[in-house]
């Protein structure tokens, strides 16, 4: 009898717990809408007041639910995460202060001070703040009911694409006199999260300061990539997960060992911040003072520029993008800084961490052995084979790409430019089709052999677990060696005195399979959707689209409503991947324990 009581009451707590996390979600979503309401609208004081109202509602909630909390899990906060939950909570009693203990009837020199908790935009902070934990804490939930990884992932991005969808839509987000239809909002919100960098609109002449800025976070989330945002913050709030979480969310930011998931997440985003600070400051310098612009606007254009080039977006607040007659010739060092942040954001995290090792072993090596005069044991096997591959891959590609524009436009969409400037051009229209998409030049001019080699650059896009798309030099490179062990007649895929998995090869072959299918069913779709554009463009428009490069031939503005949502389809399965998209809409069956007879199949 105590057992089934026991029972019961389990299952009871269980429902009311579910049941409260439910509304605790849908209350952060409801303050969520508020905030974009009350940023982007211009409201009324009726209005005002019924956001306030919104807004003094869902604190006085969440104040209540954390002191439940408080009262009946202490134990429960006290081994998990204590330091972050009482910050967070000690933030929100201090909000809810003000309307307990009125500012008069403290002394001057506290109601100074005490005023700051009583402000709407503290109140907005701590309370989105919450917001947001409470919406981690959904994430986990999901993740603890066994949700597949790659619909989680692709269900994701949906969401942050819809979120800034409504933002671009808002007024305040669009410059005066500039109403921006929906499906050119949806159009700029997928293609920014997916760090595309098409665009039906000229970026420049339709959005505010405000739209540029939330164009720039939706490309950060888009190449760091959803998930990393969300499990970090499901890690930082929930603390220690369970064991089922821990494994999904190793599993999609890939990383190697259990233990250093938190690390790796911390690697992910210090690399991210640091190598775009960086890079904004390289951008300043090589700009300052000879654009025109403020300092102000010197340094939004630095970070904006430094984040899409690291996430392989490719837009540009200048009109006509990078190929703007501001700064076309004489800014060498301008190209090269945002081509060495497009490799950089194009090799991957993983080979970022694993290059970055590297150099700190050679230097602990070298002070260890000159200036400690110590014999240091030595590491043979420091750089990984994904690191080889990806490197190795980017080199060839790069140069391969360079001699290709040098060659072919040295005296055509390069003529009238300086040396200096034809090779700065050369290496950047190089590294930009690697899912960059920024353009110097414009594509139109460019001749047919560039636009097969660009083609080709894009189709491959970077590396595996990167900020760039395409089907990944990691793909082409176990492909390549496949057919290289096929032709010497030998069984096995071997590559850097390593043996390829049967599971990469066929991963391989299937990533470049369904790219080569979805390119074939886009263009003909587009094809027939678009009988009176130019096909050539259209081809260029769907491997630009599928491989998130965003470059163009001039085409994204002249599509129809239907067209521009087939090339968001195609945008979003570039970023989240072809293989991913695949096994979200599909069960996984268990591989039968038994084997079925062998047969060879006549090929060639």
């Amino acid at each position: 009898m105590k057992l089934l009581t026991r029972y019961v009451s389990q299952r009871w707590q269980n429902r009311v717990s579910a049941m409260i996390q439910l509304l605790s979600f849908f209350i952060s979503v409801l303050f969520i809408a508020a905030a974009i309401i009350d940023y982007g609208f211009d409201l009324t004081a009726v209005e005002m007041d019924y956001i306030d109202k919104v807004y003094h509602f869902v604190q006085f909630f969440f104040v209540t639910l954390y002191t439940l909390r408080l009262v009946i899990n202490w134990n429960s906060i006290w081994r998990h995460n204590f330091v972050s939950t009482i910050v967070i909570g000690l933030l929100l009693y201090l909000s809810a202060l003000p309307e307990v203990v009125p500012a008069a009837s403290l002394p001057q020199w506290l109601a100074r001070y005490y005023v700051v908790f009583g402000d709407k935009f503290y109140l907005i902070i701590v309370v989105g703040l919450f917001s947001v934990m409470e919406l981690s804490r959904g994430l986990v939930s999901i993740m603890r009911s066994r949700t597949n990884p790659a619909l989680l992932l692709a269900s994701a991005f949906l969401v942050i694409i819809l979120f800034g969808t409504i933002l671009l839509k808002v007024p305040r987000s669009t410059l005066d006199g500039v109403t921006l239809p929906m499906i050119d909002c949806l159009f700029v919100s997928t293609s920014a999260v997916c760090v595309t960098g098409l665009s039906t609109v000229d970026i420049a002449s339709t959005f505010s300061t405000e739209g540029m800025i939330i164009i720039m976070l939706l490309i950060q989330i888009g190449g760091l990539g959803v998930m990393t945002i969300t499990s970090f913050f499901a890690l930082f709030f929930m603390g220690n997960t369970g064991l089922y979480d821990q494994f999904a969310l190793r599993d999609m930011i890939g990383s190697d060992h259990f233990s250093s998931l938190l690390s790796t997440l911390l690697y992910i985003l210090g690399f991210t911040l640091g190598i775009e600070a960086i890079g904004a400051l390289m951008i300043w310098l090589s700009i300052h003072g000879s654009l025109g612009m403020g300092i102000d606007e010197e340094i939004l254009f630095s970070i904006f520029h430094s984040v899409s080039a690291f996430c392989n977006a490719g837009f540009s607040t200048l009109s006509g993008n990078l190929g703007n007659a501001m700064i076309i010739e004489g800014h060498g060092g301008f190209y090269l800084t945002i081509s060495a942040l497009v490799v950089l954001g194009g090799i991957g995290f993983p080979i970022l961490v694993n290059l970055k090792n590297i150099v700190f072993y050679y230097i602990k090596y070298a002070y260890a052995k000159v200036v400690s005069k110590k014999h240091p044991a030595r590491y043979v096997h420091l750089t990984r084979l994904n690191t080889k591959i990806a490197v190795t891959t980017t080199i060839v590609l790069l140069v391969v790409g360079t001699l290709a524009m040098a060659l072919t436009e040295w005296n055509g969409a390069f003529a009238g430019m300086s040396t200096g400037d034809k090779l700065v051009h050369s290496i950047f229209n190089s590294v930009s089709p690697r899912t960059a998409g920024f353009n110097s030049v414009d594509l139109t001019h460019f001749s047919l052999y560039a636009l097969v080699v660009y083609i080709v650059l894009m189709w491959i896009g970077g590396a595996s677990q990167s900020t760039a798309g395409g089907v990944k030099v990691n793909t082409i490179s176990v492909a390549v060696a496949s057919f290289i062990s096929v032709v010497r007649g030998q069984s096995r895929v071997t590559m850097f005195n390593r043996q390829i998995t049967d599971s990469s090869v066929r991963r391989a072959y299937a990533t470049i399979f369904g790219s080569i299918m979805v390119i074939i069913c886009s263009f003909l779709l587009l094809l027939a959707l678009e009988e009176n554009l130019d096909p050539f463009a259209l081809l260029f428009e769907t491997i630009s689209a599928l491989g998130t490069v965003g470059s163009s031939l001039g085409v994204t503005s002249q599509l129809g409503e239907v067209s521009k949502v087939l090339v968001c389809i195609m945008m979003f399965i570039g970023r989240v991947g072809i293989i991913t998209v695949a096994m979200s809409l599909f069960a996984h069956n268990q591989t039968p324990r038994y084997e079925l007879p062998k047969e060879d199949v006549i090929i060639n």
